[in-house]
């Protein structure tokens, strides 16, 4: 966003109210962020697996992400991703998740604040 010098408060209300207009649905907003997520997550490398039996789908490939609300989760479509990522009491963190989101969290918030002005 570049700084603009406005004609009195009608120039900002004005401003304002363009961006309101584009925030109204805040999901849509959010959404641009967790699509970028989700695709990054999925361009990870997949450890080897053991499991080879048909109609497998790697941890990895079942990255999706759910509108519930005003909120999007992005997760696993497998019941123990969490328990890879944070680690239970007889196996080590295998954190991807997190680190992926904070490596890259400038970028999603970047696409997101593109989409708003737009």
């Amino acid at each position: 966003m570049s700084v603009q010098a406005y004609d009195g408060f009608t120039s900002l209300i004005d401003e304002l109210d363009s961006l309101i207009k584009n925030v109204e649905k805040p999901t849509e907003i959010l959404e641009v962020g967790a699509k970028e997520l989700v695709k990054d997550l999925l361009k990870l490398t997949k450890p080897y697996s053991k499991i080879t039996s048909n109609g497998y789908t790697h941890l990895v490939d079942s990255f999706c992400y759910e509108i519930k609300g005003n909120e999007i989760e992005v997760g696993w479509g497998k019941y123990y991703g969490r328990m890879v990522e944070e680690g239970t009491k007889l196996t080590s963190p295998q954190p991807h998740l997190v680190p992926t989101f904070e490596r890259n969290n400038d970028k999603y918030y970047e696409k997101m604040i593109e989409r708003i002005y737009r």
